[in-house]
């Protein structure tokens, strides 16, 4: 997620070659990763407030029908190589292959504008392997009602430089944004942690939730973003489910 940015020149280099995904093999049951929308639910502060009403309503229609609107990277959601990537695939251009398959759940302790580099991911267990999905839990989802939520941690470039180097297809963070929390950038920002991932194709979900009972676990998961066209990003109701 992200506030604000100017077209630097980074251009979309295709998706990174990753193994076909598997799952099926777990046996415990699916977890929802994913927030409920509401309106009042934590978004970055500019950006506009959903809204969530009912158009028609019974009894005096024949139908209960409920008009939303809102930014697609509000709540649970993720981010499509073309919100950062001027010449990146748009949601409904994510191949089916990358939203779902294997993957890791690593538990962080992290204070306020923690950073978790990469000498934090080479001690990370169980081991991450190519096109694994990537999820960050550091208990800030349990935040998200709270002030707080806003000062979470981030990744640094060196993080996001060892994700790329070791192929995995999508991160997930139980926070807003993987990089810095806009309330802790310097002057100069420019989000290396989604410059780097997004132009190989490498998704990114935001406002992940739910990740404890996963913790340090391997576990299949399903990211399914709405195919809407040409958007920047998508809402998703994510699952998880431990494979060990």
């Amino acid at each position: 997620m992200c506030d604000q940015t100017h077209f630097r020149g980074t251009r979309w280099k295709g998706w990174i070659d990753i193994p076909d995904p598997v799952i099926g093999v777990g046996t415990t049951p699916w977890i929802d990763l994913s927030h409920r929308l509401t309106e009042d639910l934590s978004a970055i502060p500019n950006y506009p407030r959903p809204s969530f009403r009912k158009w028609k309503s019974m009894p005096d229609y024949n139908a209960n029908l409920t008009i939303m609107e809102m930014i697609t990277h509000h709540g649970t959601h993720l981010d499509a190589p073309n919100h950062f990537i001027i010449d990146g695939p748009a949601a409904d251009e994510i191949p089916l292959e990358r939203l779902y398959g294997p993957g890791v759940v690593w538990s962080f302790a992290v204070e306020e504008y923690g950073l978790i580099d990469a000498a934090d991911l080479d001690k990370a267990r169980p081991v991450v392997q190519p096109g694994d999905i990537v999820l960050f839990d550091t208990g800030w989802a349990a935040r998200i009602d709270d002030p707080s939520y806003t000062r979470h941690a981030s990744l640094t470039p060196e993080a996001a430089e060892w994700l790329l180097d070791r192929r995995v297809k999508m991160i997930g963070v139980d926070f807003a944004t993987p990089d810095r929390a806009p309330t802790n950038r310097p002057a100069g920002f420019y989000w290396p942690v989604h410059h780097t991932l997004l132009p190989h194709g490498i998704l990114i979900a935001e406002h992940v939730a739910n990740l404890p009972k996963l913790s340090n676990r391997r576990i299949e998961a399903i990211f399914a973003g709405l195919g809407i066209a040409g958007s920047d990003g998508s809402p998703v109701r994510a699952m998880a489910r431990a494979v060990d």
